[in-house]
């Protein structure tokens, strides 16, 4: 199978400004991601796709492959879409850009859940980390036996009501697609857990569409803000 991942990256983000083009290491955020995810020999092509002619330029200067896009997409599921419409491939691996700590054992994992041609929505978890089992910005995920997702939340799912002390699962920003459920996303209207959540990947599963998840040990950092952005220039100064 052809896998192409796509990076979607805009600079006007509202927590953190113009984070895509901020420096880690002495690298943009957008380029650490690229080249995190191009480690992964299991990926046919890699593809920055930003609606910024800023980060087109930074992308041209280093030699990563990037695509303009239509500055209208709401998410990066619409922009990873846009690309799929010229760029062919079996899967598209969707990596948010601000995740510099995305590792090739990631992407393994999402491409093993892809592997049954039936599935056409995979995703990663990893074990929720104590101290962000509790805080909206670390999506909790459910999944049944199957490894199917029951639903994404930004709560503390499942409700300990007993004191069991149940797993707790991360979910990780990157997603595997079909083009089938690509063009089939693009014509659903924003559903209603997705507007209240304010996390797209809602619209598959009230839509009727199965998203399975892969689990990995390893944890990772979205950048959503200053701190967030200082703790991964740490761990990579530590690597």
């Amino acid at each position: 199978m052809k896998m192409v991942a796509i990076i979607p990256a805009r600079l006007a983000s509202t927590r953190l400004p113009r984070k895509m083009l901020r420096e880690i290491a002495g690298k943009p955020l957008v380029g650490l991601v690229y080249e995190a995810v191009r480690s992964s020999a299991l990926l046919d092509d890699v593809v920055v796709a930003t609606d910024s002619e800023e980060i087109l330029a930074v992308c041209r200067e280093h030699g990563w492959h990037v695509r303009m896009t239509s500055a209208r997409h709401r998410s990066g599921t619409e922009r990873v879409h846009e690309v799929s419409n010229s760029v062919a491939a079996d899967v598209y691996v969707n990596v948010q850009g601000d995740e510099p700590l995305i590792r090739q054992e990631h992407i393994a994992a999402l491409l093993g859940v892809m592997s049954d041609a039936a599935v056409q929505v995979g995703t990663v978890m990893t074990r929720c980390p104590q101290e962000e089992i509790d805080n909206p910005n670390a999506v909790k995920v459910v999944t049944d036996s199957t490894g199917r997702a029951l639903y994404f939340s930004r709560a503390t799912i499942p409700f300990d009501r007993d004191g069991t002390s149940p797993l707790y699962f991360k979910h990780l920003g990157l997603y595997a697609f079909r083009k089938t459920a690509l063009d089939r996303f693009v014509e659903w209207p924003e559903s209603t857990l997705e507007k209240s959540e304010r996390l797209e990947q809602l619209r598959f599963l009230e839509n009727g569409v199965a998203i399975y998840v892969g689990e990995t040990p390893y944890d990772s950092i979205g950048v959503d803000t200053e701190e967030d952005l200082q703790r991964v220039t740490r761990i990579l100064q530590e690597r």
